[in-house]
């Protein structure tokens, strides 16, 4: 595999750091104000990654694909040596189109079309998960062979997207059964998993989740099993200002407690954790109108219809429940006003923000969103004929040179030395 080798033209190599609000200035005068556009930073992802090896050496990360399957971000993991998670047929040929092994992908959803598990046998990804009898007896009739991992509920009480009421199993009434009916068809059972929901804040659920994982190795010995994997999932903070230091705390001590055992296998799944903060959404002001007060004459409200909005980009307030916060990088000020930021369509379920005090905006004013990178390119739709974003890359030549020695690019490859670009340069989207 070469590393970005159809997408390197498409990336600026900065001389230094990557500055992303100088960047989004620069790409502000050059670009036209008709469409939004990201701006992404390489290097980002590159850090995450070296802090997650640093505070949780014994975790192999496996990148959760739906949480932002461009290409530019898988083809970065995985020149880093990350693993991933998929969920489903075409996840999964996009993994293995980058060369990536198949032994470094799980087939984490627990409940998979026949035709996908058969697409994953055929391709020899053996690794998934189930939660019920049905999907056991599914995957002995598709992937008699698969290396199969139970996966328990043990649910946050803080999280952005619980998932415990779709996915998992109860680890004390549930999960005895069904290792034993694995056992009864002669499948190979390898281990445990759990998700205690996307975007976790109840971090302690870790050590629970973990000591529940134990109680079954256990049991699972009994049964003749020898359990080697321990899947811990997802749920880690990814946004800018946040940190997995306490996360990592408890997981390391639970681990230490409870699978001293180094040859057991601990991997995860983190999504936001490495995309959230790599992504800068910036938006602009299409229309605009003032709302009077009847009786006094005075502005009671002003409504601003910016060119992104919950069809495209902003999907993830309703999917992923987030809550956006704009920053304005035309240095306006004065007065403030109660103000309602609203998306292009003609859908009045449109709505970014409801109320927010904001000086007077202009038509064409920039508006930026900084935390887009998590759920919301992968479900952005054209809804109305409004133009996706697209996505403008940008990576330090010291990181650049690291992916290259990692995955050395192709000679004829066209690269763009950000530091010395032309003035009449047109910056040239990677997505």
């Amino acid at each position: 595999m070469k590393f970005l080798e159809n997408e390197s033209d498409k990336i600026e190599i900065v001389d230094g750091e990557v500055e992303v609000p100088a960047i989004i200035d620069q790409l502000a005068q050059q670009l036209p104000t008709d469409n939004p556009f990201y701006v992404m930073d390489i290097g980002d992802i590159v850090r995450k990654h070296q802090q997650w090896i640093e505070k949780m050496p014994r975790v192999v990360p496996h990148y959760a694909v739906k949480c932002n399957d461009t290409d530019l971000v898988c083809a970065t993991l995985a020149a880093l040596g990350a693993s991933f998670d998929c969920a489903s047929k075409g996840e999964i040929a996009k993994i293995l189109s980058l060369g990536v092994a198949p032994e470094r992908i799980i087939f984490a959803n627990p409940m998979k079309p026949a035709s996908h598990v058969r697409y994953a046998a055929s391709n020899a990804v053996k690794t998934m998960t189930y939660d019920s009898d049905t999907e056991l007896h599914k995957i002995k009739q598709y992937c008699p062979d698969a290396k199969l991992v139970i996966r328990i509920r043990c649910e946050a009480e803080k999280a952005q997207c619980p998932l415990g009421k779709k996915f998992g199993c109860d680890p004390v009434e549930e999960a005895p059964r069904l290792i034993k009916i694995a056992r009864s068809l002669g499948l190979e059972v390898i281990g445990v998993s759990f998700h205690v929901g996307s975007g976790c804040a109840d971090f302690p659920i870790y050590y629970k989740a973990i000591s529940y994982a134990r109680d079954l190795f256990d049991y699972a010995a009994q049964l003749g099993y020898s359990f080697s994997l321990l899947d811990i999932g997802g749920g880690f903070p990814g946004d800018t200002g946040t940190s997995i230091d306490e996360v990592a705390m408890i997981v390391n001590a639970a681990l230490d407690t409870f699978f001293p055992d180094k040859a057991v296998r601990v991997i995860s799944e983190p999504g936001r954790y490495y995309v959230s903060s790599a992504f800068t959404l910036v938006t602009n002001v299409q229309s605009k109108r003032v709302c009077l007060n009847a009786r006094t004459g005075t502005i009671d409200r002003m409504m601003y219809y910016l060119n992104d909005g919950v069809y495209a980009s902003f999907n993830s307030i309703l999917y992923d429940h987030q809550v956006p916060r704009p920053k304005l990088i035309g240095g306006q000020a004065g007065k403030q006003y109660k103000s309602t930021l609203w998306g292009p369509t003609c859908d009045a379920l449109d709505q970014l923000i409801e109320t927010i005090a904001l000086p007077e905006l202009q038509i064409d004013d920039w508006v930026v969103f900084e935390n887009m990178g998590a759920y919301t390119i992968p479900v952005a739709s054209p809804f109305n004929g409004f133009e996706l974003p697209k996505v403008y890359c940008y990576i330090s030549r010291k990181h650049w040179e690291m992916l290259e020695t990692l995955f050395p690019l192709q000679n004829e490859c066209s690269l763009i030395a950000a530091s010395r670009l032309p003035a009449s340069y047109e910056p040239v989207a990677c997505a």
